[in-house]
């Protein structure tokens, strides 16, 4: 059996279209453990015109993560007996256009590297392809270059590589679980957006620490300006950076 993951230089071609068409249409929105970044959570709370309180206690659950020793949010899947995505219809993905990354990266998984001394990040792709998917027997050629632009994956990729420097900064310099305390305050920056804003804005959570000023304002403004003032938060709260 050929080996489902190989490692694809990034103007490759592969063959490669998911549609309606496709025998296995649907088949990979079932049977899913699916973790959730908090720019994902910032879509689909957008897109479902929920508040993320709401989306969070309705869609997904909490855990701590072995590893990394941070919170860990995951989809909740149907109760029914192919734990089916909630979001998936006989038709494709009701929430389509603000899928989460690992939907849209799918068939290529991003691995990234940080350079600890000076911050660079380096992203090499690898290839998946499952023996039941269907798709990569369309007849259509891409590169990984190009399925990062017709999925839109740069503002994704983005946000997800400041998630990445807070879990490697947590694993250099605190190692294991965090407090109750400052799980919650990890929670609350990163994945519950606006029960944040509320604690920034009228309760004066920052007081003590000078917000940047290319995140006061846009944080005001928007939820992705939001989460970047989280991310800036969590570093300066729990590692001082």
């Amino acid at each position: 059996m050929t080996e489902p993951y190989r490692p694809i230089q990034p103007d490759e071609p592969f063959c490669f279209d998911c549609h309606a068409q496709v025998p296995c249409f649907n088949a990979c929105c079932h049977d899913l453990n699916q973790f959730l970044m908090p720019y994902d959570i910032l879509r689909l709370k957008q897109n479902l015109q929920m508040s993320s309180q709401a989306f969070l206690s309705k869609h997904t659950y909490e855990h701590i993560g072995p590893e990394s020793g941070l919170p860990v949010v995951t989809l909740r899947q149907r109760a029914d007996r192919d734990r089916a995505c909630p979001f998936v219809t006989a038709d494709g993905c009701r929430v389509y256009i603000d899928r989460p990354a690992s939907c849209r990266t799918y068939p290529l998984a991003r691995l990234v590297r940080r350079d600890r001394g000076t911050g660079i990040i380096t992203e090499d792709y690898v290839l998946i392809q499952e023996p039941h998917c269907q798709g990569f027997k369309q007849a259509c050629a891409r590169t990984a270059n190009d399925w990062v632009k017709h999925q839109k994956l740069n503002s994704y990729n983005r946000m997800n590589d400041y998630m990445l420097e807070i879990i490697s900064l947590k694993n250099q310099l605190k190692p294991g679980p965090l407090t109750p305390e400052k799980q919650q305050l990890f929670y609350t920056a990163l994945y519950d957006l606006d029960t944040f804003r509320e604690q920034v804005f009228k309760l004066h959570l920052l007081d003590g620490h000078r917000l940047p000023a290319n995140l006061r304002e846009p944080a005001m403004e928007s939820d992705d300006g939001l989460l970047k003032l989280g991310f800036w938060w969590v570093k300066k709260s729990l590692f001082g950076k």
